[in-house]
């Protein structure tokens, strides 16, 4: 995949291919629509503040199509769509690896937390209302579908490779996992979101839930950079790992903690430069002009 011709930003030197350019594009579209509903005062679980929520959630995937059409040539977007769709860069170990992760994360998280006095593992509330309402599934479906796929057409779909150009696998990791816990910000400020209702901004919960995001971006690139950068694995791990931890519940502390476990175990074993096996990370191949920098 190779770049099209070195574009900037007008008269400036900032190259259009920079990631910060799509983290600037990405948060305004996405926060200009969730402070609305700060601003309008509109509830997340009412019809205006969905749509809201809705919109803001295209942001990651909006720009990350766009700036893969600005930056890369016929080959680079045949590439993007080709990640999306082909089921064969996961191969059949690593969808084992991705269905069984998020499933020993969370037994061992429970299994820990009854060691230590905790409650370990409850069902969550749609399973325990499911024989009632069947309808109650429907909030883990919708986090198992749509933002999975509506985010990880950006942060991995696009974002991790140009960091990769330039970092480690793990510091490009961590830098996208940082942003990726600040685009969350606006949700703890709206009502009826999980965030406001559930965890509360400035609170325990609230910073295990943004060190919880920065540990899944390392685990994230860990399969990203195994499957020849396939788009649809990550889609599949996230939507996975919504899924499971909306249905099985384990405390914030021993949830969180295990990712953050894991996230340094697989980088002890597999090495911060690539996290993998290998000298270097599958991205694409630089400009002719072999300029490793953002181009």
């Amino acid at each position: 995949m190779e770049e099209t011709t070195h574009r900037t930003i007008g008269n400036t030197s900032i190259s259009i291919g920079n990631p910060w350019l799509f983290f600037a594009v990405t948060f305004a579209i996405t926060w200009g629509f969730w402070l609305a509903a700060i601003v309008l005062e509109v509830r997340f679980d009412s019809a205006a503040g969905l749509l809201l929520l809705l919109i803001g959630l295209v942001g990651p995937g909006a720009a990350g199509i766009g700036f893969v059409y600005l930056v890369y040539d016929d080959r680079g977007r045949a590439d993007f769509w080709d990640r999306l769709k082909q089921v064969r860069r996961i191969g059949v170990r690593w969808f084992l690896v991705i269905l069984s992760l998020p499933l020993v994360v969370t037994v061992t998280a429970a299994v820990t937390s009854m060691l230590l006095g905790g409650s370990g593992a409850t069902w969550g509330q749609g399973v325990q209302e499911f024989g009632v309402n069947p309808l109650a599934l429907l909030p883990a479906l919708f986090f198992a579908t749509l933002p999975p796929l509506l985010e990880e057409l950006g942060w991995r779909g696009y974002a991790l490779d140009r960091l990769q150009m330039n970092w480690s696998a793990l510091t490009a990791s961590v830098l996208l996992g940082v942003v990726w816990a600040v685009w969350h910000l606006p949700l703890f400020f709206v009502a009826g979101s999980f965030q406001r209702e559930e965890v509360g901004f400035a609170t325990l919960g609230f910073w295990l839930f943004m060190i919880g995001i920065v540990a899944l971006s390392v685990v994230f690139t860990w399969v990203y950079n195994h499957t020849s950068r396939s788009i649809l694995g990550i889609i599949l791990l996230h939507g996975w790992i919504n899924f499971v931890s909306e249905t099985i519940e384990v405390g914030d502390v021993f949830y969180y903690s295990h990712w953050v476990l894991l996230a340094v175990i697989l980088t002890a074993i597999w090495g911060a430069a690539t996290l993998t096996k290998t000298d270097e990370v599958p991205r694409p191949p630089p400009r002719r002009d072999h300029d490793r920098r953002y181009g």
